[in-house]
């Protein structure tokens, strides 16, 4: 699981403890950039060389970070937003691969030596967000080896999100997709309640509105969400959990 390879990550720091809030805009107090939880396993004298080259960028629902084969010129580091990476068909569907939440990072190709973005990286959830400099990070991927194996346990966790999503789009019901989808939101975010679309749900999952409508109104019957436009709150978590089996 996901989560397993993420806790491995942190197993990797020296330091797991929240990091000092000084020097911090009041906008960045509330954002602190020790949410991310790369950010926040990194050793205090990486996260303090570091620190002062962090920018905090709000992130608005729907906001293209980059396009498939954009250039990387940042790496980013959500706080409390959550970004999917999508690939777009030629016709112009789209079908989510994975996402990135306080958990990781977007731009893991800048770990292997990469320039583009091999997916489109779409905001989802609004928030806000640390970015690096290319530059930068490669600089102290190079001078901390530490730093490299905890990114790089990170990718591994993508990759294996990846790899459920594939499984999952092929042999779960769209009910089912739409389960998981709500319950890995809801983790990152630490809250049972999400702003979301009919229309980004229906570009994550690659189906049409109206079968999210559907789908949707099926799981708010059961008692498992409340559902109104732009808006889902989950108020049965397990029963998600048990739908998803």
């Amino acid at each position: 699981m996901t989560h397993v390879l993420l806790k491995e990550a942190q197993k990797q720091a020296f330091h797991q403890h929240p990091k000092p809030l000084t020097r911090l805009s009041p906008e960045a107090s509330k954002h602190p950039a020790f949410q991310n939880h790369l950010l926040n396993t990194l050793p205090m004298e990486l996260y303090e060389r570091l620190y002062p080259q962090l920018e905090l960028v709000p992130m608005q629902c729907g906001d293209v970070i980059y396009e498939s084969g954009g250039m990387l010129h940042y790496a980013y580091f959500p706080t409390n937003c959550v970004a999917s990476l999508q690939y777009i068909m030629e016709n112009g569907a789209t079908s989510e691969v994975a996402f990135v939440g306080n958990e990781g990072i977007i731009g893991v190709a800048l770990l292997m030596g990469g320039d583009t973005m091999p997916q489109r990286a779409v905001i989802q959830t609004a928030g806000y967000a640390y970015r690096l400099m290319k530059h930068f990070l490669e600089q102290e991927i190079n001078r901390n080896m530490s730093f490299l194996h905890t990114l790089l346990l990170y990718t591994q966790a993508l990759i294996t999100q990846m790899a459920q999503t594939a499984v999952c789009n092929r042999h779960h019901s769209l009910d089912q997709q739409l389960c998981r989808l709500l319950l890995q939101r809801i983790d990152r975010l630490e809250s049972d309640q999400l702003a979301m679309t009919q229309e980004s749900i229906s570009n994550i999952l690659g189906v049409r509105r109206e079968t999210v409508t559907e789908a949707a109104g099926k799981l708010q019957q059961a008692g498992l969400i409340e559902y109104r436009r732009g808006h889902i709150k989950v108020l049965d978590r397990q029963g998600l959990e048990a739908q998803c089996r």
